[in-house]
């Protein structure tokens, strides 16, 4: 009898040092929360209040040591522009990103400097054809509109009524000359861009080719 009371005794140590350890255990892992209000009260507590949320708190393990820094919650104009922030660098990654394809697409493309040059140089040259082509066209369109205009003037000093289809012709005659002056000056603004930009992009396929070479 008395050792089965001793192996109770023995089972009921046992069971209380568990569960003491356990516990130790359960407060050694456990954290708690620090922060400070606007005047630089430091407060510690086991549980997040709406101040803490406000300013900002600090995670600390039991053994006092900061293991994780919460910054305070953003407000919704702040919230806003860190969304504009964070879009327009997102923006300029993008357009980087394309830059750097088109480059490396470039220099593909083009292994040496004469062949990109010369590839830079027929595109300028391109841009002056249809310069010339639109050039030629819009003179001969407006000698189209000089005769019809000479052809009403000389009804109206004969005293004679415009017909209706050639005053419908004017008009339309009018209007493709205006939109060939249009493209005309579209066209030669590109010519002039493309002359412009070619000492620059040349001057930039060079960098390329350097920094690809220094292993870039």
């Amino acid at each position: 009898m008395r050792a089965v009371r001793y192996i109770w005794a023995g089972t009921a140590l046992i069971a209380a040092m568990s569960a003491t350890a356990f516990q130790n255990d359960k407060n050694n892992s456990a954290y708690r929360y620090r922060w400070r209000d606007a005047s630089g009260q430091s407060y510690f507590s086991d549980s997040l209040t709406s101040d803490a949320l406000k300013v900002g708190y600090d995670v600390v393990n039991s053994q006092g040591m900061v293991v994780r820094h919460v910054d305070r919650q953003l407000t919704t104009d702040e919230r806003a522009a860190a969304k504009k922030v964070a879009d327009q660098q997102a923006a300029a990654k993008a357009v980087a990103d394309q830059q750097a394809r088109d480059d490396a697409q470039t220099l593909n493309a083009y292994p040496t400097e004469e062949a990109y040059t010369a590839a830079r140089q027929s595109q300028v040259d391109n841009f002056h054809q249809a310069v010339n082509t639109t050039q030629l066209n819009l003179q001969g369109q407006e000698k189209t509109l000089a005769d019809l205009l000479n052809r009403a003037g000389d009804l109206e000093r004969a005293k004679q009524p415009v017909p209706p289809y050639l005053t419908e012709r004017i008009g339309e005659q009018r209007n493709t000359v205006a939109g060939l002056r249009a493209t005309l000056q579209r066209q030669q603004a590109a010519e002039a861009s493309a002359k412009a930009g070619m000492a620059a992009d040349i001057q930039h396929y060079r960098q390329l080719k350097a920094a690809r070479a220094n292993g870039g």
